[in-house]
């Protein structure tokens, strides 16, 4: 079995569907660990079915293939780079938060945190401490607690 995948007709099928399966994980769990792999495996399988090289029998093929591959990976990460939106993920501190304006997007109620707002963009976890605020009114951040905002109603 083992003589069959190397042998020259299937072992650039063998490489291409390698090398789709690790993208196609790494399209299902992203996080560029099996892009390049999977990448440089397509690539050598490409080569290997149109030029004829045969990786593992010759010092020059084992040479060759390196060189692919890295090839491939440089190309990759490349290109990853320039695909890849370089806005930096939003952060917000505690103190930067409180005095913000924002709105309701799930009703608040006095003293549970089930309540939501978007404050910049983000949603949050809210909270008050008088009476109901309906979704889409305006509020204001009093005070903030890990991930949990305290508001009133503007």
């Amino acid at each position: 079995m083992f003589e069959l995948l190397l042998s020259p007709t299937v072992l650039p099928w063998v490489l291409i569907a390698i090398g789709a399966a690790l993208l196609l994980i790494e399209a299902s769990s992203p996080g560029f660990f099996m892009a390049v792999p999977g990448t440089a495996m397509i690539f050598l399988g490409v080569m290997d079915f149109f030029f004829g090289l045969e990786f593992l029998s010759s010092p020059l093929g084992i040479t060759l293939t390196v060189l692919a591959a890295i090839l491939a990976a440089v190309v990759t990460v490349f290109l990853y780079k320039k695909l890849s939106p370089d806005q930096k993920p939003t952060t917000s501190g505690q103190d930067s938060i409180i005095g913000k304006p924002g709105y309701v997007t799930v009703e608040i109620v006095p003293d549970s945190i089930s309540g939501k707002v978007e404050i910049d963009g983000v949603v949050w976890s809210a909270k008050c401490t008088d009476g109901t605020i309906p979704p889409g009114t305006k509020i204001e951040v009093t005070a903030a607690s890990g991930v949990h905002l305290t508001v009133k109603k503007v």
